[in-house]
């Protein structure tokens, strides 16, 4: 337990215990009957009533002792820290499409498609690893998009449900068609504008959330050619919303390994890479943002160490103390409640008051 005083200077007044006990050693002798010998009376003993009045000066000096200390006024400060964070939305747009099968990334030394090493550098960005802090203040969302744009992932502080859900993500099969294939970048911009919106709405019906900025980390290994809203109208309308858009370009230059079906079982053939670089800058450009190429596992985990050094969390930090007055309030120690010194006080005076006037009374 900490204990603090608020004007210990008061417990110089304790010295006011010595006149007590120095006036009951010299005290005055008092009327007496003239008895002849006293000696069969001394043989008697003290009794009970003559011990107990050494329980006077005690009394006295409890009370005078414990007001003196309540007139210091001991304190048992309650530290209550408030954390205010200004925080940052955050909405990662993952491509899904086809072309991510390329095993042109390595985890641990062993060839990865595209989107094996994107979840793992996401974990981390979101999570925090070695060189990353993770974003705990952050509302994180995710976004997947092949042909069509989908919201995997509201904005949520529950991050461990968003890396669930980018575990559960798959690159789009065979099985779902050449309907579902494609890269629809402008879309999935447009649902990440809607969703920021969104957030803006709730935000107006709550004032105590707090969001320092609004950004979009848009991943992709192609280029755009399906969906309604072209690149660059996607990209004005998140401007017009002050939303900043970090593009990252996924994939090695020139060819890259993909993996194909043939009569002798599934075999990696060197396939040309085309990333749509000059529409991922101006998409960057016109929101604020940036573009990255990222060619290995390594290249995308130093953008996204940038792209979190530079998007920082401000967490302001108050730190509050409430002082208990032991005078007046209870003083807890674990499981046992000790009443306040001042009813002690009174009781003591109260006591000494009564035996003096009843069972210690002096006559004469």
């Amino acid at each position: 337990m900490t204990l603090t005083w608020r004007d210990p200077w008061m417990l110089c007044l304790l010295v006011l215990i010595v006149p007590i006990w120095w006036r009951w050693l010299r005290r005055a002798p008092h009327a007496a009957v003239r008895f002849s010998s006293i000696t069969w009376l001394r043989a008697q003993g003290g009794s009970l009533r003559v011990l107990a009045r050494l329980l006077l000066p005690l009394l006295r000096t409890l009370s005078v002792g414990l007001l003196v200390v309540c007139l210091a006024r001991p304190q048992q400060p309650n530290q209550e820290t408030r954390v205010l964070s200004e925080g940052i939305a955050i909405q990662m747009l993952v491509d899904r499409s086809s072309s991510m099968l390329a095993m042109d990334f390595r985890i641990e030394g062993e060839p990865v498609d595209r989107l094996e090493a994107v979840k793992k550098v996401v974990r981390e960005f979101v999570l925090g690893s070695d060189d990353l802090d993770g974003r705990p203040d952050d509302l994180v969302g995710m976004i997947t998009f092949a042909g069509y744009a989908d919201s995997k992932c509201p904005l949520t502080l529950d991050k461990a449900f968003l890396v669930e859900t980018l575990d559960q993500t798959e690159i789009v099969s065979a099985k779902e068609g050449r309907e579902e294939d494609g890269t629809a970048i402008g879309d999935a911009i447009a649902l990440a504008v809607e969703r920021m919106r969104d957030l803006d709405r709730r935000r107006s019906e709550n004032s105590a959330a707090r969001i320092k900025a609004k950004i979009v980390i848009l991943l992709t290994d192609g280029e755009n050619n399906r969906g309604d809203f072209s690149p660059q109208q996607a990209a004005e309308l998140a401007a017009k919303y002050d939303i900043k858009i970090y593009t990252v370009g996924a994939g090695t230059t020139g060819m890259a390994p993909m993996p194909m079906n043939t009569a002798f079982g599934r075999v990696l053939r060197q396939v040309p890479v085309t990333i749509d670089e000059e529409t991922l800058r101006q998409i960057a450009d016109v929101t604020g943002g940036q573009y990255w190429r990222a060619t290995d596992t390594d290249s995308l985990r130093e953008i996204y160490a940038e792209i979190d050094a530079r998007e920082k969390t401000e967490t302001e930090e108050k730190r509050y103390f409430q002082y208990a007055e032991l005078a007046t309030e209870r003083l807890q120690l674990g499981w046992i409640t000790l009443p306040a010194l001042l009813p002690i006080v009174a009781a003591l005076l109260a006591l000494e008051v009564l035996l003096m006037n009843t069972w210690l009374r002096k006559v004469p």
